[in-house]
């Protein structure tokens, strides 16, 4: 009966205009995701030409998607690791 339809896995026209509208909504979707990572690599490069570490700021951006309760939680578990291992 699906198949009738034109619906399942044997769909037809109707499945493969589907198939190939989500192939091509995930193909825009990878070129805004290249523009934005450009984007990001251009203002890493503003940042550098202005004196400042591109690293630590990647870092920082890490930091602030975290919460504060997850951050402070992951800090003192590494300060304990590297008291552990003499590093402090």
């Amino acid at each position: 009966m699906a198949e009738e339809r034109g619906e399942g896995m044997g769909g037809g026209a109707v499945a493969a205009d589907e198939l190939r509208l989500l192939i091509e909504r995930a193909e825009r979707l990878e070129e805004e995701k290249k523009g934005i990572a450009d984007d990001i690599k251009d203002v890493m490069a503003e940042a550098k030409s202005r004196g400042y570490d591109a690293k630590a700021i990647r870092k920082i951006l890490q930091i602030r998607k975290k919460k504060r309760e997850e951050y402070q939680e992951e800090q003192s578990i590494l300060e304990v690791y590297m008291q552990a291992l003499g590093m402090l």
